[in-house]
């Protein structure tokens, strides 16, 4: 692995988060069962992108033309992960952005490269004014270990409208500043 870069990805990027492995293979998920949340044995290979690589590309477009942040990490020229943020603020009690989509490659997953895409990203959120970000997170063992090692907690406030996008999401926040 050479040194990693990072930088902002521009709208012609956007395809090229087709260099990204974005398998994973699920082991253990969080379910919510009779109310309690619990966390079962589903073992379930993703081979792409969940939900399909054009609803990720439509999305990464979407947060570019809004004038939103996308961050994409590099080994040389190979796209190896990327992280986006939405620039619209909402929530009743705090300022939120959705920081709406984060892709670690397969081959480079566990060497920081997720967390760093993290903090750069919660560093663009704060340039809109935000005071959180919110994360709807994949409920998979891992993918929660990941946000709750950099400090994500439950939510506060629950986005209903995000939140009825995937009900099995768990919906995170992380504080700014």
């Amino acid at each position: 692995m050479n040194t990693i870069t990072y930088r902002q990805l521009r709208l012609e990027d956007a395809t090229r988060i087709r260099e990204i492995d974005a398998s994973q293979f699920i082991g253990k998920a969080w379910r919510d069962i009779e109310g309690i949340k619990q966390l079962v044995e589903i073992n379930y290979q993703d081979s792409d992108f969940s939900n399909g690589y054009e609803n990720h590309l439509e999305a990464l477009r979407m947060t570019i033309t809004s004038g939103g942040s996308a961050l994409g990490a590099f080994d040389c020229e190979k796209l190896i992960g990327f992280c986006s943020v939405n620039p619209e603020i909402f929530g009743m009690k705090y300022k939120y952005v959705l920081l709406d989509q984060i892709f670690i490659s397969l081959p480079y997953r566990s060497k920081g490269i997720g967390k760093q895409l993290f903090t750069l990203s919660a560093k663009e959120a704060e340039k809109f004014g935000a005071e959180k970000c919110y994360i709807c997170a994949g409920s998979s063992e891992e993918t929660l270990a990941f946000y709750k090692a950099i400090g994500c907690i439950e939510a506060v406030e629950i986005n209903s409208k995000l939140y009825e996008n995937d009900t099995r999401d768990i919906q995170l926040e992380y504080s700014l500043g």
